[in-house]
């Protein structure tokens, strides 16, 4: 456990306002609520709104009413990421400074185009890996492609970061202390023309900012971490524990997921179920 990890208990729960809140959500910010309250610390709520195309206010709205009828209590400000975006490039000129990131002009085509070329592309958490056309490019081209008005996204350098950082680790109270592997998921997008920042940067940067000592998510989030621990380290961001928790599953042992419109938080109001019938549900 680390020294900021061992201080006051913060958690968070952090849904994105593009659709309804799913039995999979409630049990996630259960989860990290019961953490939080065993330990006599803070629950602190965020909304991930920064895919400002698909995020609707409406859905906002929905969510805070379902965590409310599930009986969750959560400190009262509310954390918006599209209220904090000078926060997250802020990040990004430091990481350009260190020269651990770097603009990749390829399109979705050409980087198919590429890896195809090149025999194929191993498969992580995010899809294919970039093969890294972009990361050797001059200066001097990147400045004549970027002040011609190319279309361009940031990427980590996950090599010139590791090499910045050193070996970390990070700890999991499930799985114990991991070691990171830079390359786990390869040179990933930090920022894109149309948001200006991802997920990655934002939920990295607004845990730093929330004093969050542990950050409470789904397994399938696992290798993410790799690529947080790392912006951390950069960003000189102290070091927060990790409880990724188990996936819901159905009676076939199938992993819920967010199109299963049956398990909607909305719709199980709607059957009759009372709020201790579904926080039973989610094994709360």
């Amino acid at each position: 456990m680390s020294d900021f990890a061992m201080s006051q208990m913060v958690t968070r729960f952090a849904p994105s306002p593009t659709g309804l809140l799913h039995l999979v959500h409630a049990y996630s910010a259960l989860y990290a609520e019961a953490m939080a309250r065993a330990a006599g610390g803070r629950f602190l709520l965020r909304i991930e709104d920064i895919d400002r195309t698909r995020c609707r206010p409406e859905f906002e709205a929905d969510i805070l009413d379902d965590l409310d009828w599930l009986g969750l209590a959560w400190e009262p400000t509310v954390r918006r990421q599209s209220d904090h975006l000078a926060d997250y490039r802020a990040a990004l000129a430091q990481l350009l400074k260190q020269e651990t990131v770097y603009p990749c002009f390829c399109t979705r085509r050409e980087i198919q185009r590429e890896i195809e070329r090149a025999g194929g592309a191993p498969q992580g958490g995010e899809g294919l890996f970039y093969p890294g056309t972009c990361r050797h490019l001059s200066a001097d081209v990147r400045k004549s492609r970027m002040d011609a008005g190319d279309t361009y996204a940031i990427r980590l350098d996950a090599a010139a970061a590791a090499a910045f950082t050193g070996p970390l680790t990070f700890v999991d109270r499930s799985y114990g202390e991991i070691n990171v592997n830079p390359s786990l998921l390869g040179d990933v997008v930090l920022a894109r023309k149309d948001i200006g920042t991802s997920y990655h940067i934002a939920v990295t940067v607004d845990d730093a900012l929330q004093a969050v000592s542990c950050v409470t998510r789904g397994e399938d989030l696992l290798e993410s971490t790799h690529v947080h621990r790392l912006l951390q380290r950069l960003l000189g961001f102290p070091e927060p524990d990790y409880a990724h928790h188990r996936l819901l599953v159905n009676a076939e042992g199938q992993r819920l997921a967010k199109r299963d419109q049956a398990a909607t938080i909305r719709s199980l109001r709607a059957s009759g179920q009372s709020a201790a019938e579904v926080r039973a549900a989610a094994g709360f």
